[in-house]
């Protein structure tokens, strides 16, 4: 597996994800300094060809909906994906915090619009958080729900498992 470090504007976001590789056995390609991510992008899958890698993980900055100028960076991160590997990109999720209220919903349809999402990420639901809004947000863009974010440590990202989210929501 090899993770591209496409969050180049986040102070210490590459670092935190360097460590994060190495904790998960993974390979990292990554830039210096605040590079262009479509740049990233598309060295990262350069040397995921040339290593005969399987997996692939972008991990782009976190955006606000709204900047219409990140949401165009999206489009252009996919467009390199896409050009570097055929069907490429062959998930595309959003990672959603559970405290999130309705918010979530609107910022799900701006990025479904954007770069055609085809999976939810809930993170932080190890907390007092419910993160009801996920099923407005999987009903509405008719994309499911993959992952639950439990904690902060590997093994803590699971599997969605709907019967034991209903029960904690109720």
């Amino acid at each position: 597996m090899l993770v591209v470090a496409a969050d180049t504007f986040r102070a210490a976001a590459v670092e935190q994800l360097e460590i994060w590789t190495e904790r998960a056995g993974a390979q990292i390609v990554r830039h210096r300094g605040t590079a262009d991510p479509a740049a990233v992008v598309y060295d990262g899958l350069q040397a995921a060809a040339a290593r005969g890698t399987d997996v692939v993980i972008i991990d782009t900055a976190g955006r606000i909906h709204t900047r219409k100028n990140l949401m165009e960076e999206l489009g252009k991160i996919k467009r390199t994906a896409a050009a570097q590997c055929p069907g490429a990109p062959h998930e595309v999720w959003l990672v959603i915090d559970a405290t999130t209220g309705h918010n979530a919903l609107s910022q799900a349809r701006l990025f479904h619009e954007a770069v055609g999402l085809t999976g939810i990420v809930l993170a932080k639901l190890d907390g007092t958080a419910k993160g009801g809004i996920v099923i407005a947000i999987c009903h509405e863009l008719g994309i499911p729900l993959r992952y639950v974010g439990l904690g902060e440590k590997l093994d803590d990202l699971q599997q969605f498992d709907p019967e034991a989210f209903v029960d904690a929501l109720f």
